[in-house]
């Protein structure tokens, strides 16, 4: 029997960033997305939403429009709950409630299910705000009642054998929800990783097999990369493992890729390192 539940493709317009606004409109990005035969999308609320977080009738209209004019599928929601919005304090349980809850139901009027909910942090490991398990709480049941699923992403330097992870996980289980889940970003495997600045300190990666027991509570996946070479090979992070594992445990959600190496913006540069992946992840999930 053939294996029917593979990886989808799609692209975060995080890709764009260095053209987004200076040689790029949102249609622009769109139409590249189309053109490159990827359908899944990701969007940063507060970078490419005009009016966020109220965007106008106009606004939202033309936003549709454009989805079904280029075939495009909204998958993930890009946002952040901003704890160090004011200086001295961080957010309360309740204003980081409200905030989240304001993008769950914008989220939902844009037809994305699922949230890339950054928490707000308290040091260079990522380590989220201590009242994140209140304030999630508190959104579960306006996340079930507008379908969105909330999951932050993990991230270098973030390993994917850690407390933080255990932490996520113990929470899921123990709430027994599928509205929280975690977004794995690709970054996290680099095998042979760029050094993207000067004094860029070494970092830990994880294994791909890691990756294997979190699969039940992952909803979407980051398909972070730095470098494609001409004959189409990400030379930083193993893909064909990656997405050989993912195909070997039925994993069927989005790789949104999410291009994070030099010269974002030189124009065109970005989008033909997006085509050089899209073949790759084409040949590697069957489809060329």
């Amino acid at each position: 029997m053939v294996n029917t539940e593979k990886p989808k493709r799609g692209v975060s317009l995080y890709s764009y960033s260095g053209e987004y606004g200076v040689t790029m409109t949102l249609e622009d990005m769109l139409a590249d997305i189309h053109d490159m035969g990827a359908e899944g999308l990701e969007i940063l609320a507060n970078g490419h939403i005009e009016g966020y977080p109220e965007p106008s009738d106009e606004w939202l209209e033309n936003w549709h429009r454009m989805l079904k004019k280029y075939q495009i599928k909204p998958v993930e929601y890009g946002h952040w709950v901003d704890s160090r919005r004011y200086p001295g304090r961080e957010l309360s349980t309740q204003e980081s409630y409200d905030s989240l809850l304001r993008d769950i139901k914008l989220a939902h009027k844009l037809g994305f299910p699922i949230m890339r909910t950054k928490l707000g942090v308290i040091d260079d490991t990522l380590t989220p705000v201590s009242n994140w398990r209140e304030f999630i709480h508190m959104a579960l049941p306006a996340a079930e009642q507008y379908d969105v699923r909330m999951c932050p992403e993990i991230h270098n330097p973030t390993v994917l054998k850690s407390k933080m992870v255990d932490d996520y996980v113990e929470f899921i289980e123990k709430e027994k929800t599928t509205r929280f889940g975690l977004n794995i970003d690709f970054g996290v495997f680099q095998t042979n990783p760029m050094q993207l600045w000067e004094g860029m300190p070494p970092m830990e990666f994880s294994p791909v097999e890691d990756i294997i027991p979190l699969l039940p509570y992952v909803h979407v996946c980051h398909a972070k990369f730095y470098n494609m070479s001409d004959d189409f090979i990400e030379t930083t992070t193993p893909y064909d493992k990656i997405i050989a594992t993912l195909i070997a445990h039925q994993w069927d959600g989005y790789l949104l890729s999410e291009y994070e190496g030099p010269n974002k913006e030189v124009p065109g540069y970005a989008s033909g390192q997006l085509r050089r992946q899209h073949i790759l992840m084409k040949r590697l999930l069957g489809e060329a």
